[in-house]
C-alpha cells in the first residue's frame, strides 16, 4: 500500500491523526468486539498459552500473548486482562530484553490505563528498536494525542505514514486533522482511505469515523446513512450501532434509541455507553432505572482502577453530571496533571480540558472555568457538548453575548447532540434572549 501523503501531492493533503485512547491494530474497527461474546477468551489466546507452555523461552510469543489480553481487554470491557498483559509482556522482555514487540505491547497496555507518559516512553524504545513498528507508530500517535500535542501527534502521523502506511495511520491522520477543526481534510483522508481498503471489517471502522464527522457536523442524515453502512459491512458493529442510537435519539425515536441503548450496554458495559443509555432513560422520564446505569458505570471505574487503569476522565464526567461534585472536582484535576504537567500549559488535551472545565463549574467555580472551557474549544474541534459547556459558563459569569454566541453554537452545530442535556441548552439561550 503507498503513502497517503507523498511530498506534494495528493491535491496537498497534509497528514494527521487518531481516537487515542481506543488503540487498535491492523483491523480498527469494531468487528471483533462485535463477533466475541463477552467474557471469551479471543482467538488466539488459548493456542499461545499451549504453545508457551511447550516454548517457554519464545520470547516472540509471550509478546503475541500480552498484545492478545490488551486485546481481549478492549473487546469485552474487561480490565483484569491488564494485569496479565502486563505480566506476560515483561516475560517477553526477561526472555529478549529490548525486544520491540514486547515495548510496542507495553505501550498499547500503557496506554490502555490511559497512562499516555508510559505510552509514549515504551513507543520511542520500540520504534528505536524497530522504525518500521506499525504497533509502536500509532501507540505513539495516540499518546501525543492524548497529552494534547497536536503538532508532534502530526508529524508522527506523517513519519507513520511514511515508513509503513495502513489503515490504522490513516485514520489517526484523519482524527488529528478533525481535532484541529480541519474537518474537509479530515473527510478526504477518510475517503482516501476507505478507497484503498478491501476489509470489510476497515471498511466498516472508517464508515463510522465519516458517521462521526456528520454527527459532529449536525447532518443526521449523513451520519446514520454511514453508521447503517458499517453495520451492513459488519452486522453488530457496536460503534456504529451507538451512533445509530444517537441519531435516532435526535430524530425523536426515543423508543428504538432506547431498545438499541440496552444491547449495547448487554454487550459492552463501557461508561461511556452506560452513562449514554442513561442519560436517555433519564430525559425519558425513567430516573430510577438510568440511576441503575450509572451505578454500574461508577462500579466499572471501581474495578478498573484496581486493575491499574487510570478512569478519572471516566470519573469526572460523570460525577459532574449524576454523582458527588466534589469527587468530579479532585478526579478532573487530577486527570489534567497528570496529562499536563507543569504550570502554565497552554495547551491540553481538549477531552481532559473539558472535562476540568465543566467540574469547576458544577462546584461553583466559574472564573476558573472559563480558561479551562476556551481551552478545550480553542483548537476548532467541532464538539457541540464543549460548546454548550463554554456558554453555560459563561453566562454564569455575566458573559452574555459569548454565552448567546455559545450555546446557539452548540445547537447549530448538532441541535440533538444529547438527548439530556441539548434540551437544557436551548432553554439556557431562550433565557438569554428573553432576558435581552
Amino acid at each position: 500500500m503507498r503513502p497517503l501523503i507523498t511530498g506534494a501531492s495528493a491535491a496537498g493533503l497534509v497528514a494527521a491523526l487518531t481516537l487515542g485512547s481506543a488503540v487498535a491494530f491492523g483491523r480498527p474497527s469494531g468487528e471483533r468486539a462485535a463477533a466475541a461474546p463477552a467474557g471469551a477468551p479471543a482467538p488466539g489466546i488459548a493456542g499461545l498459552q499451549k504453545r508457551l507452555r511447550e516454548q517457554p523461552r519464545d520470547a516472540a510469543g509471550w509478546a503475541s500473548l500480552g498484545i492478545a489480553y490488551v486485546e481481549q481487554a478492549r473487546v469485552t470491557a474487561d480490565p483484569t486482562y491488564y494485569p496479565k498483559a502486563d505480566e506476560v509482556l515483561h516475560r517477553s522482555l526477561r526472555e529478549a530484553p529490548g525486544n520491540d514487540g514486547a515495548l510496542a505491547g507495553l505501550g498499547a497496555l500503557a496506554a490502555a490505563r490511559h497512562d499516555f507518559h508510559g505510552a509514549l516512553r515504551y513507543a520511542d524504545g520500540a520504534l528505536k528498536a524497530n522504525p518500521y513498528g506499525q504497533r509502536a507508530a500509532a501507540v505513539r500517535v495516540d499518546a501525543l494525542v492524548e497529552l494534547g500535542r497536536y503538532d508532534g501527534a502530526l508529524a508522527a502521523a506523517r513519519r507513520a505514514d511514511a515508513v509503513r502506511p495502513g489503515i490504522p495511520v490513516f485514520t489517526r491522520l484523519a482524527y488529528v486533522r478533525e481535532l484541529r477543526g480541519e474537518v474537509a481534510e479530515a473527510r478526504r483522508v477518510l475517503g482516501l482511505a476507505r478507497a484503498s481498503a478491501t476489509d470489510r471489517g476497515d471498511l466498516a471502522y472508517i464508515a463510522v469515523q465519516l458517521g462521526e464527522l456528520a454527527w459532529n457536523d449536525g447532518d443526521l442524515g449523513r451520519a446514520r446513512r454511514e453508521y447503517a453502512e458499517a453495520l451492513r459491512l459488519s452486522p453488530g458493529h457496536l460503534p456504529a450501532m451507538d451512533g445509530e442510537a444517537r441519531v435516532r435519539a435526535a430524530r425523536g425515536d426515543t423508543a428504538g434509541a432506547l431498545a438499541e441503548r440496552a444491547e449495547i450496554v448487554r454487550r459492552l458495559p463501557l461508561p461511556q455507553y452506560l452513562t449514554e443509555y442513561g442519560e436517555l432513560l433519564e430525559s425519558a422520564g425513567r430516573r430510577d432505572e438510568a440511576g441503575r446505569q450509572y451505578a454500574v458505570a461508577a462500579a466499572w471505574a471501581r474495578i478498573a482502577r484496581a486493575n491499574g487503569v487510570d478512569a478519572d476522565l471516566e470519573t469526572a464526567l460523570s460525577e459532574s453530571d449524576h454523582g458527588d461534585a466534589g469527587d468530579a472536582l479532585r478526579a478532573a484535576r487530577a486527570e489534567y496533571r497528570r496529562r499536563c504537567p507543569g504550570a502554565g500549559v497552554r495547551q491540553c488535551g481538549v477531552h481532559a480540558a473539558d472535562a476540568l472545565a465543566w467540574a469547576l463549574h458544577v462546584n461553583g467555580r466559574d472564573g476558573e472555568a472559563l480558561r479551562y472551557a476556551r481551552q478545550a474549544t480553542a483548537t476548532g474541534y467541532r464538539r457541540a457538548s464543549f460548546r454548550f459547556h463554554l456558554g453555560v459558563i459563561e453566562k454564569a459569569l455575566g458573559e452574555r453575548a459569548a454565552a448567546r454566541r455559545d450555546l446557539a453554537g452548540s445547537l447549530r452545530r448538532n441541535p440533538g447532540f444529547s438527548p439530556l442535556w441539548a434540551p437544557r441548552a436551548k432553554a439556557a439561550l431562550d433565557d438569554l434572549e428573553g432576558a435581552s
